[in-house]
Parts: structure tokens; sequence; C-alpha cells
């Protein structure tokens, strides 16, 4: 069988060889990754290596690989959205499964191990500000799924139903469709190990109305948090809001990856509580993850 052949239209490389978007060369890339949204809190992560392979930066990809207890860890930031992570996750798969030479995927398949870092939301009496909640499964509201073949396969379309007949949504809050992925047990069991609370993330499509913020233009659904909150799958309630997980978890599915989400809870939408100065508490949380993946 002859091997795939990506067009330049297709997957742009860099005169240097690198990556579009990311600016990462093959060799610079790890098989583990953090992904963080904020290029500022990569420096943060990678200040427990060991050693520093490289730092690069474009726009708001920013990218350090290094060493950390003997483990080779990249670091990726991937700025805010979903559609953020289409790029990163598309881009850190050709780095690992495309031949930069011939534009040919390569024969063996590699399976990277892909944890996000990020702050969140909480929605349950068990996730108050400070918690470190892991992202068992995720609802995204954001589509990109949808656009990619195989999007039921690796889907939970019964979920999905489930979820869509709770909320009573039709119409423009159903184009497109919230889809339910599973993150990798695996690296769920291993991340979130016995200190984690374990739950249904919610990746909005954006921070204020998507995630029913009123501040000037009243939500479509202004109960939608409240048939959030009571919503209730397997066992599992919705514990969190955050922005790119289900993105990670459906795409990572699709390519052959390991990943799930970590989040520290800095609000909670229940008790409209917030803390902006969680400095200390999230770099507990890297830590964490660094030990564990």
């Amino acid at each position: 069988m002859a091997k795939k052949y990506i067009a330049p239209s297709e997957l742009p490389i860099n005169e240097d060889g690198s990556v579009f978007h990311l600016h990462v060369k093959p060799e610079q890339l790890a098989n583990k990754i953090i992904l963080v949204g904020d290029p500022g809190r990569v420096p943060t992560v990678a200040s427990h290596f060991e050693q520093v392979e490289c730092d690069v930066q474009s726009r708001e990809f920013r990218t350090i690989t290094g060493t950390y207890q003997g483990k080779r860890i990249s670091c990726v930031s991937t700025g805010i959205g979903c559609d953020n992570i289409d790029i990163v996750m598309t881009e850190l798969d050709a780095l690992v499964n495309v031949d930069f030479q011939t534009r040919e995927v390569n024969d063996d398949i590699k399976h990277l191990e892909i944890v996000r870092i990020g702050t969140s939301g909480g929605l349950q009496p068990n996730t108050p500000v400070g918690s470190f909640v892991c992202s068992v499964r995720s609802i995204g509201f954001d589509g990109v799924l949808n656009f990619y073949a195989g999007r039921n396969a690796v889907c939970d379309l019964s979920m999905e139903h489930a979820f869509l007949s709770h909320m009573g949504w039709s119409g423009t809050l159903c184009a497109p469709a919230a889809y339910a992925i599973h993150a990798d047990e695996e690296l769920v069991n291993r991340i979130a190990a016995d200190d984690m609370v374990r739950g249904i993330t919610v990746a909005g499509n954006g921070f204020y109305g998507p995630q029913g913020r009123d501040v000037r233009i009243q939500p479509a659904d202004p109960n939608q948090n409240e048939k959030i909150e009571s919503f209730e799958y397997d066992g599992l309630h919705i514990t969190n809001f955050e922005m790119e997980s289900s993105a990670v978890a459906g795409l990572s599915k699709l390519m052959g990856h390991k990943a799930t989400t970590v989040c520290l809870i800095i609000a909670n939408r229940l008790i409209k509580e917030m803390n902006t100065g969680y400095k200390n508490t999230i770099d507990q949380l890297i830590k964490t993850v660094l030990d564990r993946i």
C-alpha cells in the first residue's frame, strides 16, 4: 500500500524544517507532553526541569523541552480555546508521525502522552476553590470534533443524547451538537491517583455566554448552569467548566494518543467565589503532574 502523501497546502512546513504554527522541529519534541494555555506558564513548568534542550516561541505557542527526573518532557502553550487545540494537536501529531522530508506518513505510528494543565470553574460542592479536578470525560460545546471522520466511533453517543435531552436544547444551541468524549483511562488513573476529584468537564466555546455568565448580554438559556450542575451520567456529575479538554481528548482518541486534562479550581460558580491569586497552588499541580506523567 502506498504511503499517504501530505501536500504543502495541507501541512505547511517552514523553511527551517519546523512545523508551521508551533515552529518546533521533530527532534525537539518529547513523547510526554504537558499542555498549558498561557505561554507565561511554560517557563513555570520548565523551572522544574534539570536540563533544557530548547525554548521556541511563535505567537501564543511556546515550547520548552527538557528533562525531569530522567523523563524527557515538552511543555507547549496553546492559547485559549479548542480552535487552538485543533492547531496544536494536529501539529504535535505531525511532528512524530510525518516524515518532513518526504511528506509521507511514517510506517511506525508513535503514541504521545498528553496532559493539559489548566484553571477552571467548579460546579459542584466537592469542587471548592483550590481543589484539583481530573477530567474523566469531557463534553465539548466547540464542535471541533464534528469536522473529522470517525467522530462517532470515538465519542460516547449515549452520553451525548442524554446530555442534550437533559438540557432541553434544540435549534441554534444544538448546531453543532455537543459531543462527549472519554479521556484515556490508564492516564487518568495515573495522574489523578487517589487525591484528585474525578468527573465530567464541560469545555465551553467561550468564557462568558457559553459558560452561562450574564454580563451585559443575557445567555440564551438563563437556566443553563443549573441544568448542567444537575446532570448525572454513569454516576458522574459535571464538575467544572474550562475551554480545551474536549478537543484534547477527542483529537487524541482519533490520532491514537493518550490524553487527559487536570485543572486547578480557581472559581466556584455555585457560591460565586473567585480566587485570582493561585500561582503557588498551580505550581503544586504542575509538580504533581510532572511526578506522575
